[in-house]
C-alpha cells in the first residue's frame, strides 16, 4: 500500500509532540512554527522541503529522508541525525540552535551552516568537506577524526580543532580564529 503524499502544502502552527506528523512523503511542502518536541518523525520522507521556526528539540527522526530540505530559525537540540536514513541525504540549516545535536559518522559534504549555534554538537567521524559555517558558534563541537578538507571556518568562531586528529587540507581560517587550532597546546597568544 502507498504512503499518503502532501505536494505544495503548507502546514502552520501545528503540534506534532502529541499528535504524530501522519507518515508519509511530504514534497515542496513548507513547515512554519511547527512544534515537533520529542515527537516521532521517523520513517518519514521529506524532499524539497522547508523548516521555519519549528522546534525539533529532542525529536525522533530514525529513517527519515531528508533530501534538499532547508532548516530556517529551528530549534534542534539533542537531535540525533545519524539516525536518519542517509540515502539522498542534503540539508541545509540557516539561524538554528543545533545545541548537543550529532552527526556522528555522517557523510554530509557541502553542508551550510549559517548563523548557527553549534555548541557540543559531535563531528566525530563525520565528512564535512567543503561544508561552511559561515558566522556560526561551535563552542565545544566535538571534532574527532572528521574529515574537513576545505571547509569554510574563516567566519566561524569558539571552536576548538585538533590537526593531528582531523583532516583539514585546504580548510579555511581567518587569523583570529587560528587559535582554535592551538587550545590542545596550552599557548597564550597575545
Amino acid at each position: 500500500m502507498a504512503q499518503p503524499f502532501w505536494f505544495d502544502q503548507e502546514f502552520t502552527k501545528q503540534d506534532y509532540s502529541q499528535n504524530k506528523l501522519p507518515k508519509g512523503d511530504y514534497e515542496n511542502c513548507r513547515f512554519v512554527d511547527c512544534l515537533f518536541t520529542k515527537g516521532f518523525l521517523d520513517n518519514q520522507n521529506f524532499v524539497e522541503c522547508t523548516f521555519e521556526g519549528c522546534d525539533f528539540t529532542n525529536a525522533n527522526i530514525a529513517h527519515t529522508i531528508f533530501n534538499e530540505v532547508t532548516f530556517v530559525d529551528c530549534k534542534m537540540v539533542g537531535v540525533q541525525f545519524e539516525t536518519c536514513n542517509p540515502m539522498v541525504l542534503a540539508f541545509q540549516f540557516t539561524g538554528c540552535n543545533l545545541s548537543v545535536a550529532s552527526f556522528y559518522g555522517m557523510e554530509i559534504p557541502k553542508t551550510f551552516f549559517l548563523n548557527c549555534k553549534l555548541h557540543q554538537v559531535d563531528f566525530s567521524e563525520a565528512n564535512l568537506k567543503m561544508s561552511q559555517f559561515p558566522n556560526s558558534d561551535l563552542e565545544n563541537a566535538i571534532f574527532n577524526h572528521t574529515q574537513l578538507e576545505q571547509v569554510d571556518f574563516s567566519s566561524a568562531f569558539n571552536f576548538s580543532i585538533d590537526p593531528s586528529i582531523n583532516t583539514l587540507k585546504k580548510s579555511k581560517f581567518n587569523k583570529e580564529g587560528l587559535i582554535g587550532l592551538l587550545k590542545k597546546y596550552d599557548i597564550v597568544v597575545t
